[in-house]
């Protein structure tokens, strides 16, 4: 089921409302832009005339109005994109599951993403926010955005030289999983690591004290490659049916995803590079586009409870 925003006439209010806010931002930042744009070009023409003092006077006075334009606004800003958050993508988590709520300053914690193992580098600098949380039945979950990053530092003749690489993008959704076990099992997928992967793929070998699970479902090993701690307990996770739901939702996914089972918890890691659940500035609220973006990436994630039948507990587990 669809969030029908053009029929919620309480959330047509609040849009209304918002995208008049929204106007007034957009005209302030691009009167802001336009004036630091013409304080830079003014810069370059004293430079490239042979009048660089009266260019840099005469550049500093609309980069500074400019700059000053941004500052003013930047708390309306602030205010206008926790409200869309709250207030928009709010209305429809509650339109989906009550249960369902929004925290726009909390996510997935840096520790947590570790423990996923999901990945190769912990990183060094780390940024998570709008955690959405709930219960589908009897299975909790919950997800959010994360963005994570390492970095390498190497010498040059100049000095030292600091880089930055993701190592994630995305959302990483985590769930109650409906069997109780032990150990830990990882399914990430064939191009993950490039090179790294392609290698690993083929090679029967221990890594990190766990072992490559060879699994009967041929698209799923064609897709994935999957490692455990323990080769019964893997089988007994990652069941025929499951592989197919798991091969189901990554082709229903835009990027391939990684999962991993660990202490009778599941964690999804959906790569992503698309800033979701954020306000536009420079194109209308009432374009029901906007919104429904942000909503059926909401529903998909509700939906893998679903896809993934967690709801069907197996052996007593509640």
């Amino acid at each position: 089921m669809l969030f029908d925003i053009a029929n919620n006439v309480a959330l047509q209010q609040v849009l209304a409302t918002m995208e008049i806010t929204r106007k007034r931002i957009a005209a302030t930042q691009t009167k802001a832009y336009i004036f630091i744009g013409a304080g830079i070009l003014l810069f370059i023409l004293g430079f490239i005339m042979g009048f660089p003092i009266p260019g840099i006077i005469g550049g500093l006075i609309p980069l500074i109005y400019g700059g000053v334009l941004l500052f003013k606004i930047n708390g309306s800003l602030t205010a206008y994109q926790n409200a869309y958050k709250t207030d928009v993508i709010g209305a429809a988590l509650k339109f989906l599951d009550e249960s369902l709520s929004i925290n726009p300053e909390q996510g997935i914690e840096a520790q947590e993403f570790v423990y996923t193992q999901l990945f190769s580098h912990e990183p060094d600098r780390y940024k998570t926010e709008d955690l959405v949380s709930g219960r589908a039945d009897k299975t909790r979950f919950y997800f959010a955005e994360v963005h994570a990053e390492y970095k390498t530092v190497t010498q040059t003749k100049n000095g030292t030289r600091t880089e930055w690489h993701d190592i994630f993008k995305g959302i990483i959704f985590a769930a109650d999983f409906n069997k109780k076990f032990n150990g830990l099992t990882i399914v990430r997928p064939k191009d993950f690591g490039a090179a790294f992967g392609a290698w690993f793929s083929k090679n029967l070998f221990s890594f990190g004290g766990n072992d490559v699970i060879q699994l009967e479902n041929v698209e799923f090993d064609k897709t994935f490659v999957t490692y455990g701690s323990d080769q019964i307990g893997a089988r007994y996770i990652l069941t025929p049916a499951l592989m197919e739901r798991i091969l189901n939702l990554n082709h229903q996914a835009k990027y391939n995803i990684s999962l991993s089972f660990i202490e009778s918890r599941m964690y999804i890691a959906f790569p992503l590079h698309r800033n979701y659940f954020e306000a536009p500035v420079f194109k209308s609220l009432l374009s029901p586009e906007i919104v429904n973006q942000d909503i059926s990436t909401i529903k998909f994630m509700y939906d893998i409870v679903k896809e993934l039948d967690l709801n069907t507990r197996i052996w007593g587990k509640e």
